[in-house]
């Protein structure tokens, strides 16, 4: 078993939501967090300015030392050995822009899976 967090744009959820549906991978949990990866996307947007570089240089000193956080959403999913590789592919086709801060995908082994509801255990847990 395999635990898949997936790091992605809020606009993008829908569409992972769907696709992950239509994969038949439907069960995961989603929770708003807050982050930053290495990308300076607010100085880049600056640096876009296509004002005088009077402007920009005014524009640069409100850059603060630390970028801000930036709210995106935490996917989790527990899938089987084997659909490891559909799930992360498929998360991959649904938020890939090429642009920066589209995201991070992460896998860890998970030990086990129990069903509350009826006792059960290991991948008969899984969908």
């Amino acid at each position: 078993m395999k635990l898949i967090l997936a790091i992605i744009r809020i606009a993008k959820m829908s569409e992972t939501k769907k696709a992950l549906a239509d994969q038949g991978l439907p069960s995961f949990t989603a929770m708003p967090v807050l982050g930053r990866g290495q990308g300076h996307g607010d100085l880049e947007k600056i640096k876009a300015y296509e004002g005088s570089e009077d402007i920009l240089d005014d524009a640069l000193t409100f850059v603060p030392e630390v970028p801000r956080l930036k709210s995106k959403r935490l996917i989790t999913l527990v899938v089987t050995d084997d659909k490891k590789d559909l799930a992360v592919e498929t998360i991959v086709k649904a938020n890939q822009t090429g642009k920066s801060g589209d995201g991070k995908i992460f896998v860890v082994n998970a030990l086990g899976s129990y069903s509350v509801h009826t006792g059960a255990s290991g991948d008969d847990t899984l969908d």
